[in-house]
């Protein structure tokens, strides 16, 4: 005979938030969001699932795995939304289509992702992020980075790095292997993880030539501020990709001139997990936590997807991550407030409406306790206690 609780498990890759969890993930959802629109961010949201066309607009084949999908009565194929971006393109080309551009937006949503659950990696999460829609150039791109770090140092975070890839570069050099999906796949892992001994490995596998592997080497290497940024132009001058760091070269500088730089440095190897990036991209690290708090970068194409060709930009952050990053340097101690307790309970429930419409957070007392037992129930809540007679009030504060 089985027990009561015993099939109620949750599945792989989700989790139950506790009170103290709850209200510390909801006051950095309102912290930023606040943050994001006093750089002029709208708020936007979309429905958490629609017609899977929408999820696989710029993504890869092998990415509809990853996507909740399920059947509606009409036969037609939906899925919970896997990230915020390819929504929020299609919002912008439809029902935001009169607007005049740029399109400053931004979200906080749940976003959905069948992939097996490790650390700091769930099947259900929250993204919190900003688009950028309708702006190209040096001064889009240095808005989006800026922001993304301006965030994470609002957020609490003092210790982190954001890189800054170009992925039209990396990109070009693994368009330059000429090798089958599958196999540039493997190498795009390895450049992901940093790994130069698979690197290694791969490129003697594959038999490629000294400049292919020079080339991923130096992707794989390349890690620094404005010195490795003139190694890779060095390299790469006499290339289509000269005109690319370029471009990231600019950026670079105008960050420098936000006083941004100490948190930045250059990695061609970043590829973000989405086909739709097209230009510069980033990801925002912490020591420890082995997965990136935040990314984005630029997508020039996928709104045309939607019928509204026009350049874009954009990054999310990873609340939960953002959370365990944090640790105990983000707390949420809630409201001080009142419990009221005593003797008669139509003072009780007028005083508490008082209170109330100030502001104030109040906890009624249980029917029939002493003031002891009230002093020892608000002590354990960090409450002031509030002990109301017939024409008295005796306030006793509890720590």
């Amino acid at each position: 005979m089985t027990g009561p609780c015993q099939n109620f498990q949750l599945p792989a890759g989700v989790r139950d938030l506790l009170p103290g969890e709850a209200g510390a993930r909801r006051q950095l959802e309102q912290k930023l969001m606040d943050f994001f629109q006093s750089w002029g961010y709208r708020e936007v949201l979309t429905p958490t699932f629609e017609f899977i066309d929408t999820f696989k607009a710029g993504s890869r084949a092998e990415a509809e795995d990853s996507l909740y999908k399920f059947i509606d009565r009409y036969g037609r194929v939906l899925a919970l939304r896997p990230e915020m971006t390819a929504p929020i393109a299609r919002l912008a080309a439809t029902r935001l289509g009169h607007e005049e551009l740029p399109l400053r937006l931004c979200y906080s949503a749940s976003v959905f992702r069948y992939e097996e659950p490790r650390a700091n990696r769930l099947r259900e999460f929250n993204q919190t992020g900003v688009e950028l829609i309708g702006a190209r150039g040096v001064a889009a791109d240095a808005e989006i980075i800026a922001l993304a770090v301006e965030s994470l140092l609002e957020a609490g975070l003092k210790d982190f790095r954001l890189g800054l890839g170009q992925v039209a570069v990396t990109m070009g050099v693994l368009h330059d292997l000429e090798l089958p999906e599958a196999k540039v796949a493997r190498i795009k892992a390895a450049l992901a993880s940093k790994d130069l001994v698979a690197l290694e490995r791969l490129s003697e596998d594959y038999s490629l030539n000294e400049r292919q592997r020079s080339s991923l080497q130096l992707l794989a290497g390349l890690h620094g501020g404005s010195e490795a940024l003139d190694e890779a132009r060095s390299y790469f001058g006499d290339t289509e990709a000269a005109a690319f760091l370029d471009e990231l070269g600019a950026v670079w500088q105008a960050l420098q001139a936000y006083g941004l730089e100490k948190w930045l440095f250059i990695d061609l190897s970043i590829l973000r997990d989405f086909d739709y990036y097209t230009g510069i991209v980033f990801e925002g690290y912490v020591p420890g936590l082995g997965v990136p708090v935040c990314g984005g970068g630029r997508y020039d194409d996928l709104l045309a997807q939607f019928g509204r060709p026009c350049p874009a930009t954009g990054f999310a952050l990873g609340l939960e991550r953002l959370l365990t990053a944090l640790g105990e340097k983000f707390s949420c101690a809630g409201k001080q407030g009142y419990l009221i307790a005593g003797d008669e309970l139509e003072i009780l429930l007028n005083r508490a409406r008082q209170l109330r419409r100030q502001g104030t957070r109040v906890i009624l007392g249980q029917p029939g306790e002493n003031q002891q037992q009230a002093e020892a129930r608000a002590a354990a809540q960090g409450l002031t206690l509030l002990w109301l007679e017939s024409g008295e009030t005796i306030c006793r504060t509890v720590c």
